[in-house]
């Protein structure tokens, strides 16, 4: 009688202290994580030309000449470059990362690569050295590659079930608030001038120094701790903290039965982390794996990154005064960052696979009208350019929508725990090519294709829209179990399952009806505290 009583006043206030400690959590993760992501590509385009007049200074003190304009952007393509090898080296120390030192740790520990590269940056000018800078973008570009894989990890696992569409999608989010971002500090009135930007370039630090000393004070993934490292108490203390007090007994039931369906160590009971090349040969989960590559790839095959390059150009034609175009700019990430949080606001209503792709199948409309748009335009025909701003701006908001967010939220969700950090490293590794590829191939469309130079990224979003909703089953709401027995039926085959090789029941072996006292899960000092 007495604990229910005392138990009283607490449960009034967990709503509101769960949902607090959650959307901290997500901040303090966020700000470090794939905000740094956003930020970063879209920070480095502001001091473009004041790098190449760096560039070509530096070379003509060393040597005594200077350097052609195509060597200079040769130097110029390469630093732009570095910063998608770094992603592609991040993603594949993500999964090692994510499993060795944890969620929360990986994220904190990978602010090291960023503040060795504004170290690098600050000190390029007095070094006379623009290999510092090319440096620099590689480290960032591991800081990038690192959080855009571990982040989703870790929003997915410490979510609840009716809400993990949507803290997953905040990635994303923050994703668009970094570009946005990224371009309002690159202005002229800013730190876009030529005295000032190193410092636009190391202001990447303020945001991994605010991740630093806030996020270790919020709890790890309930999941991992579980799961990966077999720590119970600790679990549940990490669960009491993101459910405002009570671990959830249905939830505990879950992640006990995963814990129990994955290949765990005899000698420690932790899950067994699979490698990338065993999920590659895992027959029961090829067809995820497709799944999730094809919607990596598509994310950076699809154009919305040369939307941003192409809008530069599209804004001069439509009559914007040259000192004004970085205003306009500015708009375009605006444009991601309000359907973004729209789209956070609709994914546990709407689901992914719609977001995902209805996403897809705008962008394709558009990109066919801004096409059209761009041959008239060329012809002469009055008003073309502005249209062509209209469907930049709804291509970028399209992107928002769907595929920027729910890419990323799916490898957390159609992959258990011992699979999940090696799907990330080979989903992620496939993003970043794909960036990098769509980086040195797009100017040599533009000069080719000229006005049709965007009927490739058509093509990619007309075959992610085809294949994600044919095979793609919905999500939301459902356990991993669940999502399981869908892509079975879809694939016409019933997968044993692990529990039925074992000779008691889940429920039994682990006594879940006892664990609402959670008395064989912890002690009882932890029953009042975190």
């Amino acid at each position: 009688m007495n604990s229910t009583e005392d138990t009283e006043p607490e449960n009034t206030n967990k709503p509101s202290s769960s949902a607090r400690t959650l959307a901290l959590t997500v901040c303090s993760a966020a700000i470090g994580g794939t905000f740094q992501y956003g930020y970063n590509i879209s920070v480095i385009n502001a001091p473009t030309s004041y790098i190449q007049n760096f560039i070509n200074d530096t070379y003509m003190e060393r040597w005594g000449k200077g350097l052609d304009t195509p060597q200079v952007t040769l130097v110029w393509t390469i630093i732009v470059s570095a910063f998608s090898l770094g992603g592609l080296l991040g993603a594949l120390l993500a999964g090692p990362m994510a499993v060795h030192f944890g969620r929360k740790n990986s994220l904190i520990l990978n602010n090291s690569f960023l503040f060795v590269g504004t170290v690098l940056v600050l000190t390029c000018r007095k070094a006379k050295s623009f290999e510092m800078i090319i440096l620099a973008r590689f480290l960032v570009g591991i800081n990038a590659g690192v959080s855009m894989n571990v982040q989703p990890m870790y929003f997915g696992e410490s979510a609840p079930k009716h809400l993990r569409g949507a803290v997953a999608f905040s990635s994303a989010v923050f994703t668009a608030f970094g570009i946005f971002l990224g371009q309002v500090v690159g202005l002229t009135e800013l730190l876009g001038t030529e005295p000032l930007w190193p410092y636009l370039l190391a202001s990447n630090s303020l945001p991994g120094l605010i991740q630093l000393l806030t996020l270790p004070w919020f709890p790890e993934s309930p999941r991992y701790l579980l799961i990966d490292r077999g720590d119970r108490e600790a679990c549940v203390r990490a669960l009491r903290r993101l459910r405002g007090g009570t671990a959830p007994v249905l939830e505990m039931e879950e992640m006990l039965q995963e814990q129990q369906q994955v290949s765990t160590d005899l000698n420690s009971g932790c899950a067994v982390a699979k490698t990338p090349w065993s999920l590659f040969k895992d027959p029961d989960l090829r067809t995820q794996l497709k799944m999730a590559i094809t919607a990596s790839s598509a994310m950076m095959l699809c154009g919305n990154d040369s939307f941003y390059f192409y809008a530069y150009y599209i804004f001069l034609e439509a009559g914007i005064p040259l000192e004004k175009v970085q205003y306009a700019t500015i708009g375009t990430g605006a444009a991601e960052l309000t359907a973004s949080i729209l789209s956070n606001l609709l994914i546990e209503r709407v689901g992914r696979k719609y977001l995902l792709v209805g996403g897809y199948s705008l962008m394709s409309c558009w990109i066919i009208v801004l096409t059209v748009a761009l041959t008239f335009q060329r012809r002469g025909v009055a008003g073309m350019s502005y249209l062509s701003m209209v469907c930049v701006f709804c291509s970028i908001l399209s992107f928002g929508l769907g595929p920027a967010g729910v890419t990323g939220i799916l490898p957390a969700e159609i992959f258990d725990q011992s699979a999940r950090p090696a799907a990330y490293m080979i989903t992620g590794s496939f993003m970043w090519i794909s960036l990098f590829v769509t980086g040195m191939l797009f100017p040599f469309i533009v000069n080719n294709l000229g006005n049709f130079s965007f009927l490739p990224f058509l093509t990619v979003c007309l075959v992610a829209a085809v294949i994600l909703g044919l095979t793609l089953p919905e999500t939301k709401g459902k356990t991993l179990a669940e999502i399981t027995a869908e892509f079975d039926r879809k694939n016409g085959r019933k997968k044993k399952r692990q529990e039925e090789q074992v000779d008691e029941p889940i429920m039994d072996h682990y006594q879940l009806g006892k664990i609402c006292s959670f008395t064989n899960l912890t002690d009882p000092g932890l029953k009042n505290g975190d």
